[in-house]
């Protein structure tokens, strides 16, 4: 079973094989737990997200198309209850990134080292623990589009055509809204550092 991919296991699922299930729920509920906490803030929402997904998808697996990929139609379901879930909350809550490095010209981190999670070495991140503190309310400031697709694009890794399935936007959108939430996000990082060096001259 372990070498069937998750579309053979959905298809397998609703054609009466159960267990595959619960194999198609361990693969997935990590990955989409990290994507709900980065863009809610929350672990007990992100927690109560990916169980309705999950739900979504077994009320749903009759519908599946199979010429689709799961990932990107199961990241799908999750963004579109997370959207509901902000809108019920009516607030933007605050994105934990973990592994920024000096995009001063100090260190040659991109972007995608900036935002890269799990690739970050454990001195790295000892080493930029303060500032992934600080940097939390500079990327709550960001507009929800713009979260939605650095989270989806560098942490997860899906293809401009995937995130374009996943938020139900044209593929030049996507570019454009990745193009401005880095660009967003650089800024906010310089006007930061520019108002803390001034405190510390005074």
């Amino acid at each position: 079973m372990e070498t069937l991919t998750d579309e053979q296991l959905l298809i397998e699922y609703r054609n009466g094989a159960a267990d595959r299930f619960e194999l198609l729920v361990r693969r997935c509920s990590q990955e989409l737990f990290h994507f709900l906490y980065r863009l809610l803030g929350s672990p007990a929402a992100a927690e109560d997200i990916v169980q309705e997904t999950l739900l979504q998808v077994h009320l749903s697996a009759d519908r599946f198309d199979a010429e689709r990929k799961f990932k990107p139609w199961v990241f799908t379901i999750a963004a579109n209850k997370a959207r509901d879930y902000l809108r019920s909350q009516k607030r933007r809550p605050e994105v934990p990134l973990h592994a920024l490095t000096d995009p001063t010209g100090g260190s040659e981190a991109t972007f995608a080292d900036l935002l890269g999670g799990s690739s970050v070495s454990p001195s790295l991140r000892i080493e930029t623990e303060e500032r992934s503190r600080n940097i939390r309310k500079l990327v709550s400031e960001l507009p929800a589009p713009l979260k939605e697709v650095l989270i989806l694009g560098y942490y997860h890794g899906f293809a401009y055509r995937e995130m374009a399935e996943i938020l139900d936007v044209p593929i030049g959108t996507i570019k454009s809204r990745l193009h401005s939430a880095v660009a967003k996000l650089g800024s906010l990082l310089t006007a930061a550092r520019s108002a803390c060096d001034e405190f510390v001259e005074d």
